[in-house]
Parts: structure tokens; sequence; C-alpha cells
């Protein structure tokens, strides 16, 4: 028995869910499916697919069995992609992570487009504002936003930078009145953003001079969609992203404040582990996020 090839023809029946799909998935008969397949599950000596004359179905061993296989049938697809001369075409799993305001304002509306192009590969696409152990968790590439890089094994690509704009609702600024400089901000209400580099600490400039003011307030959110309603409900002032915010601002439901100052900006990179070959699937949906932030691209260590 050739061992990879059955392995390869068990997960292409289990994604296909028919023998003939998985066929010709991979160029081979019927009969030689059903042949791998057997010699696969006498070899292990237990059921991996049950089958009657109208549907097949992974048994329980057969699921644990897909799961333990996947990611080494994955490796070694992308290992040899990786020293083909043409870098071969982009395959198998990815597993991305992403913030969730990030993804919905910039990219979510591109990714079927891009999946159109890359037929063999799947997307397996976190939704989280944490910051995940990439390596630990097993993911190919993360989206992440900091005003700076720390020293690690990881490779960090340059996407966007991220302009943020100090803004209140009509309503909160009648009730609490108007920052006139940044010190002011220590007599208001500030909604502050848990998994910001500057959740606690806002800095301003203006004129080559800077100023950091602590922040205090009774509401600490982990997602920035939950920040804006705040600042919709009239509770608050926030530093937000602008492009969270922009049609807010344009229709006046949210104020712009302190805009003689320059507050913080926060850049997004995709970072990913550092290798000697960077798989295919992963530098292409790199140079997939690049082209769709628009930024330079630029590549560093440190992440």
């Amino acid at each position: 028995m050739d061992r990879y090839t059955a392995l390869r023809v068990f997960r292409a029946i289990a994604e296909r869910g028919s023998f003939v799909e998985a066929g010709r998935r991979l160029s081979l008969s019927a009969s030689a499916v059903s042949k791998n397949l057997a010699e696969l599950e006498a070899d292990l000596g237990v059921r991996l697919i049950q089958r009657t004359t109208r549907r097949m179905a992974l048994t329980e061993e057969g699921r644990l069995y897909l799961e333990a296989v996947s990611s080494a049938l994955d490796a070694l697809e992308e290992a040899g992609q990786a020293v083909s001369p043409e870098g071969g075409e982009p395959s198998g799993l990815l597993r991305v992570s992403a913030p969730l305001t990030v993804t919905l304002t910039w990219l979510s509306h591109a990714i079927p487009g891009f999946l159109a192009k890359h037929p063999a590969l799947r997307l397996d696409l976190h939704l989280d504002d944490r910051r995940v152990d990439l390596v630990r968790e097993g993911f190919d590439l993360a989206i992440r936003g900091s005003d700076r890089l720390e020293d690690s094994s990881l490779v960090a690509r340059r996407l966007a930078t991220m302009r943020h704009v100090l803004c209140a609702s009509p309503d909160y600024l009648a009730a609490a009145g108007r920052p006139a400089a940044p010190a002011d901000l220590r007599a208001h209400e500030c909604v502050r953003f848990s998994l910001s580099g500057h959740a606690d600490v806002w800095e301003f400039t203006k004129d080559g001079q800077s100023q950091r003011i602590a922040i205090e307030g009774r509401y600490v959110a982990g997602s920035s969609l939950a920040v804006r309603d705040a600042l919709l409900a009239g509770f608050g002032i926030h530093l937000i992203p602008r492009a969270y915010v922009e049609p807010d601002i344009a229709a006046g439901r949210l104020v712009p404040l302190l805009t003689e100052w320059t507050p913080n900006e926060t850049v997004l990179y995709a970072v990913y582990p550092s290798r000697r070959f960077t798989a295919p699937k992963v530098r292409c949906f790199v140079d997939f996020l690049v082209e769709t932030f628009g930024d330079d691209g630029s590549e560093r260590h440190g992440a």
C-alpha cells in the first residue's frame, strides 16, 4: 500500500462525500479509490467511512483520523510546493487570525474573490481581537495592529496605517462640555478599548511637542464595535480608528475633537512564522492583504 496515496484518497472522499468525486479530484479510477481506502482501513484495523447504497459518512474513528492526518498532508504538500521551481499552486488549509472590526471594515468583502482565484485553497478565518500564539495555536498567519513591534521569531509585513480620531456624540458634548486641550480629558468619561496598546494612555502631538494623558473611565470593552456603540449612545469620548466611524462623522452623529492635535496611530501588519521556505498559501494570502489594504508591504522581523 502507498500510504501517502491512501491518505490523500481518504481525505478526498471525506471532503467530497463521494468515491467518484474523490477519484476525479485525484485522477484515479473508482476501483483504485475503493482499493486504497480498503487497504488503509485494513492496515488500521478500523472502519473509517461507513457506506451504504445511498450515502456515506465518516465514522467517529474516521473523523478523529481525518483531523490527525490533514495537517500532516498539508505540510507535505506545502514542502513540495515550497521547493518546486514555480513555487506551486496554493492549496490546503490556511488558518488565519484577524481582528473582527478590521476584517469587517477592510477585508471580508474581498475574500470570496481571493478564494475564487485559488480553488485548491481552504480558508479558516478566526475573527478574534486577542493576540494569538501562532505556533502554539496552529495559525499560519495573523493580522495585528501595533504602534511598535517586539523582537520575535515572526516576520511582519506592513499592511496599512490606521489613523485615529478623538470623538464623541453631540449629546455627550452638550452635557459634559468640549475638551480644549488633551489635559482636559482627565475630567471626561473616556471609553477604553482593552486590547489596544494604548488603552490607558493616549498620546497627542502638536508642533513637535507630545502629551501623554492617562485616561480613566467606567467602561472598558474588548471590541471596537462596542466602543463605537457607546460613543453613539452618548456615553463618553474615545480615541478610535477613523475608518470605523467615518460614516458617523460624516452624518454628524459623532464630532471630531482636538483636531489641531495628532493622536496615536496604529500600523497593521500581517505576521507569520519565520521559516526557510514560506508556503505558497501564506505567500499568496499576504500578497492579497498588501493589495487589499494598499500600503507598501515592506517586510521586517519582529512582531
